[in-house]
């Protein structure tokens, strides 16, 4: 509801319902729509200080890192693009405030992120002139309003546009343009990854 209404439009007693329970019973474990609505935007960014790290080490090479780090994010963001919407508000409406959260919950694995680009150009994997902190940031842009805006223009890649085309699924042929676009950004020698119906690379 924060996503599809924004905070002021989304009311708690709506929210309560939509959950299943009474309002009361909601103010018992957030006590204000500001507490929820920070739980909500905290739980979504911690996400990504606790996945990025594990994947990063789990994958021996690079690329594997890439992949990896790719496919955990777009699968994250496109099974649920409220998930997108919700930060790309926040981002609008309360730069400030999400500015703080962001070097908390997310400078950490952008700066992993960045290493990794450094190790990579020192190897000769990663292009030369790539600059790994802007590359990050222009990545999770790209993925964040790719999802958020789906819904609008989306039908802009359908073969057949329909106002009833369904804009709660990400197509798997603009999430495999995600990835072609992020990885031919980056990589030296790179090859176009497979995408399977799901949407996920493989």
């Amino acid at each position: 509801m924060f996503a599809a209404r924004g905070f002021v439009g989304a009311s708690l007693q709506d929210i309560a319902a939509a959950v299943g329970i009474r309002k009361p019973s909601l103010l018992y474990h957030f006590s204000t729509k500001e507490e929820l609505r920070r739980s909500v935007i905290a739980q979504l960014l911690a996400h990504w200080s606790n996945a990025v790290p594990r994947i990063l080490e789990a994958a021996s090479s690079g690329e594997e890192q890439f992949h990896a780090v790719a496919e955990e994010t777009l699968a994250f963001f496109s099974a649920d693009p409220d998930r997108a919407r919700i930060i790309l508000r926040e981002l609008l409406d309360r730069p400030d405030e999400l500015s703080s959260l962001i070097e908390l919950q997310v400078r950490p694995w952008a700066t992993l992120m960045s290493n990794y680009i450094r190790k990579g150009q020192e190897q000769g994997r990663v292009h030369a002139d790539v600059d790994p902190e802007a590359w990050v940031t222009a990545i999770i842009n790209l993925v964040l309003s790719s999802v958020a805006i789906h819904s609008s223009l989306g039908r802009l890649a359908a073969e057949r546009p329909s106002k009833r085309a369904s804009t709660s699924t990400i197509p798997p042929r603009l999430i495999a343009e995600i990835v072609r676009v992020a990885r031919s950004s980056l990589f030296v020698n790179q090859q176009t990854p497979a995408v399977d119906t799901s949407g996920r690379t493989e």
